[in-house]
């Protein structure tokens, strides 16, 4: 515990110097340490949530009254995105920010907004393919990627607060959709399925941020791994808990997964064992597998309690943990963005940040 503790008190230090040279209206996406560049973006792309969420997790940590300020500056700026119909990561965006505001500070201006943010998301539903539109195409195609099941969360949220079954039967209809076409037979996951919009058909089933159509990008199997531990959460159907267990036994005996539990940037990269390793994805697969624990019984509890502990070992490290006033401010070092696109290669990354923050959490305090 005194190590998490003191990544933590890194983490706040970190932050305090991140907020310093961020400019206005701008928000952290990563750091270039060999041109000393920090890479921002404005509040409309999907890592948005991840700054203020981050904060927002320090701050319940240790209060601080600089993260107080920040963060209610930040959301101000962020607010405006609870109408944007042109995106389906409103669950990163605003519940990894609102969501952790409203269940710190409940108030009616969350709640608002929040709702909003569901009512923005469930526009891109269609109800023949039977999913959330992810990325906007042209003519019949509708893309659907793995990462989306991230975004189910705050459709429940929005369920049990407005008391509208319409948000639950969306998130329910997508994951089932997903399990049904994005998964292989070993429980392993592509990226991208394109739907035919018009019948539901798959048109076609490929890995756009792996390594081939065929493989297993690490961070897509993060995401399903989380995404489907939360759906059982949220609706107790032993399907979810089974398809969140299946993804798990994929990653934790999987022979190319490292002793260490941070995983290569894709399980079939084809330099192992040396590749890259993605620390982004070892944070959410820390973060799952503590929440996933308390689902389970017998070997499992302890085989997801030791994965999530060796994960966070292994990444609050020095190989992992940046010193004070590097890494542009950053957290985690080491994540891996879009390796075929060329992009956020080794670099540090907000959402490796914010889940490596959250596994910390939920492990001190034992929480989902």
């Amino acid at each position: 515990m005194g190590k998490i503790d003191d990544t933590l008190k890194i983490a706040a230090s970190q932050y305090e110097h991140l907020k310093e040279i961020l400019p206005e209206g701008r928000y952290p996406k990563t750091y270039y340490a060999g041109q000393d560049k920090l890479e921002t973006s404005r509040s409309g792309w999907w890592c948005s949530g991840f700054y203020p969420g981050s904060l927002l997790y320090l701050n319940e940590n240790i209060s601080n009254p600089i993260f107080s300020k920040e963060i209610d500056r930040v959301l101000t700026d962020l607010k405006r995105e609870e109408y944007n119909t042109t995106t389906h990561d409103l669950g990163f965006m605003m519940f990894c920010s609102f969501g952790n505001a409203e269940r710190l500070n409940p108030s009616p201006e969350y709640k608002e907004i929040l709702m909003n943010s569901a009512k923005s998301l469930s526009s891109r539903f269609n109800d023949t393919v039977g999913c959330i539109k992810s990325w906007d195409s042209s003519e019949d195609d509708y893309l659907v990627i793995i990462d989306n099941m991230m975004n189910l969360e705050l459709l429940f949220w929005a369920s049990k607060y407005s008391k509208d079954p319409k948000y639950y039967n969306i998130a329910v209809t997508h994951a089932n959709t997903t399990m049904d076409h994005h998964f292989r037979n070993d429980y392993s996951s592509y990226h991208v399925v394109n739907y035919d919009k018009n019948d539901g058909s798959v048109k076609k089933k490929r890995t756009a941020q792996g390594y081939s159509d065929e493989s297993a990008w690490a961070r897509g199997q993060a995401w399903g791994l989380y995404g489907y531990t939360v759906m059982y959460r949220e609706t107790k159907d032993k399907k979810y808990l089974a398809q969140a267990n299946g993804i798990a036994s994929f990653i934790l005996n999987h022979p190319n997964m490292p002793q260490d539990m941070v995983p290569y940037w894709d399980f079939n990269a084809p330099d192992i064992p040396n590749a890259l390793r993605d620390s982004s994805a070892g944070a959410i697969m820390a973060s799952a597998f503590l929440e996933l624990k308390h689902y389970v019984e017998g070997d499992l509890v302890e085989k997801y309690n030791s994965a999530a502990k060796t994960m966070i070992q292994t990444l609050t490290s020095e190989d992992y943990i940046a010193k004070d006033n590097t890494n542009g401010g950053f957290l985690l070092k080491h994540g891996v963005g879009h390796i075929p696109e060329k992009t956020e290669i080794d670099v540090p990354l907000s959402y490796g940040d914010y889940y490596l923050i959250e596994a910390m959490m939920r492990y001190k305090h034992n929480r989902i």
